[in-house]
């Protein structure tokens, strides 16, 4: 499964089909009552999600029958809304999850059989897995940070919002997910000690989106390394702190991507509900 820095404006995407998203805001409106209430910090409480889960079914049933024909925020604002909705459907749909291999952590989403890569799921009208909305749909966008926007009910992926992506605040709300990412031990961590620079697994999974959009703006002392890494430096120096900045000063210090978390974002059993 392949899976920040102001980015340019979204631009119209070329052969996105068009959404009219006629049925979608009454749903959206219930959708992003949901993320205020049972989402924290980009955790989730999934058990009591489940017990109520009809405004996650009313919104879902309505993304299966949206007809595209908006501006290109608006489509990055579905598709991004519809992706983190599908997950936390498809989670709650197996919660609590049975655990079937050792290979990921227990109740992850990924112990869900095909979870990204087979489940169907109908979305404007097309049938289309998770997997295909990040590899098919937001790609068209030229926008990167659009992937650290995507939460994949795990601990390593973006911070899922407590409110629904709306064209509107699209770009502050993407501002602020590629600014979160920097914050985030989970996406980037800077070892003194080690003079290691850890990152998320993301931006090798997106290594071609995130290499065009941002490489070119990387600090010419950073010319001889590759173009994603020059990417990754490139988003993270306006936000460094003075002590970070220092650590990569002298530009020899390694980066490495880090192993996905795939911990499940659960908040379940952690107090609260």
């Amino acid at each position: 499964m392949k899976r920040f820095g102001a980015a340019r404006a979204v631009p119209c995407a070329v052969g996105i089909v068009a959404l009219s998203l006629v049925a979608v805001p009454r749903a959206q409106g219930a959708y992003d009552q949901l993320l205020d209430l049972y989402v924290r910090d980009g955790f989730v409480y999934y058990r009591a999600l489940k017990q109520d889960r009809a405004k996650l079914d009313g919104y879902v049933a309505a993304l299966s029958t949206a007809a595209i024909d908006a501006s290109p925020n608006e489509q990055v604002a579905f598709w991004l809304n519809a992706y983190n909705a599908l997950v936390l459907r498809t989670i709650i749909d197996h919660y609590p999850i049975a655990q079937r291999t050792t290979e990921y952590p227990p109740h992850s989403i990924r112990q869900i059989p095909g979870a990204f890569e087979r489940l169907p799921h109908k979305v404007a009208g097309r049938t289309l897995t998770l997997d295909q909305i990040e590899q098919t749909m937001l790609p068209a966008f030229h926008d990167p940070r659009v992937y650290l926007g995507l939460g994949r009910g795990a601990v390593g992926g973006g911070r899922l919002r407590s409110e629904a992506y709306t064209a509107a605040r699209l770009e502050a709300q993407l501002k602020e997910v590629a600014e979160e990412c920097v914050s985030r031990p989970e996406c980037v961590h800077i070892d003194r000690a080690t003079n290691v620079m850890s990152v998320s697994a993301v931006f090798s999974w997106r290594e071609k989106e995130f290499s065009a959009a941002y490489a070119e703006q990387a600090p010419p002392a950073y010319a001889s390394r590759s173009p994603i890494e020059r990417a990754v430096l490139a988003l993270i120096q306006p936000r460094l702190l003075a002590t970070e900045h220092e650590a990569l000063a002298k530009n020899d210090f390694k980066i490495v991507f880090k192993p996905f978390d795939w911990t499940l974002n659960d908040l379940t059993g952690r107090g609260g509900r």
